[in-house]
């Protein structure tokens, strides 16, 4: 999710000198779903035809850093950095990424390390974390030659604060990735009474989340729940379900807040697991969230902090988000999704605590972004600690993952049954 969002102004170069409409087109003609997660792979005859990165190096000091990515043929390039934390972001066609494990994870010279993965349909990212303002003298790929692969090379150099907002703010604002879709296969809302329930398996492409010490991603443990509870709730057909993702693609968390609002949704369950480090202890079992202005202990502050990271990791500008929450806290429509919200979570904590360890204080709040929107009633589950042993364990369990999905179901139900005795069976909230 999202820190709060900073006066980001992104520098754009284009080297291959082609048209941003152009460039657009050859992000949308690369098909297929790719991804950085092994337990998400795609079929081979998707990844097979995508550009393949097999390798990736730093080169220089403090001063001027060279960044070098192995490609199987020539592609695309769009280069620009963001402020507050500074990074360089490179926007290419969606490609394979084959690179050796924990690549990226230091860096050299300007460079602290760097991350890449799929950040939308057609497209991949790479963000390079740097320590001071830089500036891209060059950002272009050659052709392969003389028995070498074809190259991607981006020059970075040195430069003060001011040189760089000046010149990121003459830059124009990057393409911001597609809002996600619906899932094609869920049953379609015209003429469909029954509530639409949005399920958000957080973090995905460009984003991996936590990571368990023997290499479990968040992101691909999330999906996998999500998709579990997202066929139960449909083979009850008592609802329409949809995700905000169904595949390892990254999804802005604005646009899932949007996803969610357009659709009108009665409801969003937001999916997430949390982790630990050594120094700060140990934690175990699940806990619901709402949200709130302010955190209602430290854990849940320094967790929203962290989750509501992820655009920033991902490199989005996020300067232009209006802040609709902020002007809306007073409308009753948002007070009352605050009690829809708050109502459901006490429900799931009662129904989940029958088959699954809950956290010692399992009722949080803090101000996740993920939870704005002010007229669907929210909530995020953290299904345990990747960092505890035992909560992985579980986690990676099929039949403690059934039991648990299983009661969020049945939350569910007591929520609706509750809304529709309360409302006279209007499952949606009056705008």
């Amino acid at each position: 999710m999202t820190s709060p969002e900073g006066s980001y102004s992104p520098m754009s170069i284009r080297a291959t000198g082609l048209p941003t409409m152009l460039y657009a087109l050859l992000l949308g003609l690369t098909a297929g779903t790719g991804g950085v997660c092994p337990a998400l792979a795609q079929p081979a005859a998707v990844t097979d035809s995508l550009p393949v990165a097999t390798d990736a190096r730093l080169g220089g000091d403090d001063q001027q850093t060279r960044f070098v990515l192995d490609l199987s043929q020539k592609i695309a390039v769009r280069a620009f950095a963001l402020a507050d934390p500074y990074r360089v972001v490179l926007d290419i066609p969606q490609v394979s990424f084959k690179l050796p494990a924990k690549l990226g994870e230091t860096g050299r010279g300007l460079v602290k390390a760097f991350r890449y993965g799929l950040v939308m349909q057609g497209g991949s990212r790479i963000v390079l974390d740097v320590g001071k303002p830089v500036r891209i003298d060059k950002a272009f790929v050659i052709d392969a030659a003389d028995g070498q692969p074809a190259r991607l090379v981006l020059d970075l150099a040195a430069t003060d604060r001011e040189s760089f907002l000046r010149t990121i703010a003459l830059d124009r604002k990057p393409p911001r990735a597609e809002s996600p879709r619906p899932d094609p296969t869920a049953p379609k809302q015209a003429g469909d009474p029954r509530p639409l329930i949005v399920i958000d398996p957080g973090h995905g492409g460009i984003d991996n989340g936590t990571q368990a010490a023997s290499g479990e991603l968040e992101k691909a443990i999330v999906l996998e729940f999500g998709t579990m509870l997202r066929d139960k709730l449909e083979k009850s057909g008592k609802y329409r379900v949809v995700m905000t993702r169904t595949d390892d693609t990254f999804v802005a968390l604005g646009d899932r807040v949007r996803f969610a609002r357009e659709r009108q949704a009665a409801l969003l369950i937001s999916i997430h697991c949390d982790a630990l480090r050594k120094v700060e202890g140990d934690a175990q079992g699940a806990s619901i969230y709402t949200l709130a202005d302010t955190a209602s202990d430290s854990e849940a502050g320094r967790l929203a902090d962290a989750e509501n990271k992820a655009d920033v990791i991902a490199g989005f500008d996020l300067s232009g988000e209006p802040n609709e929450v902020a002007d809306i806290l007073v409308d009753l429509a948002q007070r009352e999704t605050k009690t829809y919200s708050l109502q459901f979570a006490k429900t799931l904590v009662g129904e989940i605590k029958g088959v699954a360890r809950l956290h010692k204080h399992p009722l949080k709040a803090a101000g996740f972004k993920v939870l704005k929107a002010p007229d669907v009633p929210s909530v995020l589950v953290e299904l345990g600690y990747v960092s505890n042993a035992q909560d992985l364990k579980l986690l990676n369990s099929d039949a403690w993952r059934s039991r648990t999905a299983d009661a969020i179901a049945q939350a569910v139900g007591v929520f609706f049954s509750t809304r529709l005795a309360g409302t006279g069976g209007d499952v949606g909230l009056r705008r």
